[in-house]
């Protein structure tokens, strides 16, 4: 029999600075029909975290209301495929920063061979966030050039070692030289140190790119039309520095680009599902092939989400960074 009550972290008055995550003591969820409860060890802490937190990005329709979008654990209580003792990693709608989730079935996946449970943990987010927008909305092909933002970040580390796992070339950009040398190493063709050098005029010089990862909007958006090839794909997953902008619609036509975004969140569990089905065909075995891994920058204990959430928001990491339970 699991305890019934367990740690976890809310965000103090319901929104606020780093400082306002406490840890707290509350009921442990009971899984529904076609849920399983994950005793987790692990749990990741992302960008849209921070959002939340301060109270920008609200959970959806019944999803938990504290934070943490993925985790990973020991089964506890059995669904689907699962068994209990079995290791699992998972996508959430919410709850991971906590001793105990539940999610659906179908949206966890087996640790990949000859990851910690740890690593694992850091997966899910990122990797479903990339696959769903770069090979599926981005279309991305071998022998295409990829070019990815915020190469250091969560979404950029992955992007970056997916996309050359796929056979394309990247170009990726990131703030400052050394920034721009970790992208190098994690197997980017090219890294910008967008702090000093123009990314459209370097994307330009090495013939263009096919397909664009944009955290960032604002002003990279014209600059990601000019850099983009005929026929390319813009795809947006924020809008960091500024979410409006003037679209010019006759550049649109004459080079036949392809304008989207997405947001995986709110996406119905069917969908999620489906895609959880395609991470694990397709990204898995690069990871088991050592094409993709997972790159931990620091952790830190549960009760130190506040200076977790303070670490990531310094920007001075590579990777993920993850609480431990």
């Amino acid at each position: 029999m699991t305890q019934q009550t367990m740690t976890a972290i809310e965000v103090e008055g319901g929104r606020g600075p780093a400082e306002a995550l406490k840890a707290v003591e509350i009921p442990r969820p009971d899984p529904a029909p076609g849920q399983i409860l994950i005793a987790v060890k692990a749990a990741g802490v992302n960008r849209p975290d921070l959002i939340q937190r301060m109270g920008f990005y609200p959970p959806p329709p019944g999803a938990p209301s504290t934070l943490g979008l993925e985790v990973a654990g020991e089964v506890v209580h059995a669904a689907g495929r699962w068994r209990a003792g079995d290791q699992v990693c998972a996508l959430l709608g919410g709850g991971g920063y906590a001793q105990y989730a539940v999610c659906d079935a179908r949206h966890a996946l087996p640790i990949p061979a000859g990851l910690t449970i740890l690593e694992a943990a850091a997966l899910p987010e990122t990797v479903f966030t990339v696959y769903a927008n770069v090979f599926e909305h981005g279309a991305l092909k071998a022998g295409e050039t990829l070019l990815v933002h915020g190469a250091t970040s969560g979404i950029g580390v992955a992007a970056i070692q997916m996309a050359k796992a796929a056979g394309a070339r990247v170009i990726a950009t990131a703030r400052g030289a050394a920034k721009a040398a970790q992208a190098r190493g994690i197997g980017a063709d090219i890294a910008i140190d967008a702090a000093t050098e123009d990314f459209e005029a370097v994307a330009k010089e090495h013939g263009g790119v096919d397909l664009v990862l944009d955290m960032v909007a604002g002003a990279y958006f014209p600059k990601n039309l000019e850099a983009l090839n005929t026929g390319g794909r813009l795809v947006h997953i924020a809008a960091q520095a500024g979410g409006t902008v003037e679209l010019p619609i006759m550049k649109i036509m004459q080079k036949r680009l392809v304008i989207t975004g997405s947001t995986l969140r709110p996406r119905a569990a069917d969908e999620k599902a489906r895609l959880a089905g395609e991470v694990e065909r397709m990204v898995w075995p690069w990871i088991a092939a050592g094409k993709v891994r997972a790159i931990v920058d620091r952790t830190f204990p549960l009760t130190e989400a506040a200076a977790a959430h303070a670490f990531l928001e310094g920007g001075g990491h590579l990777g993920k960074v993850m609480l431990t339970v």
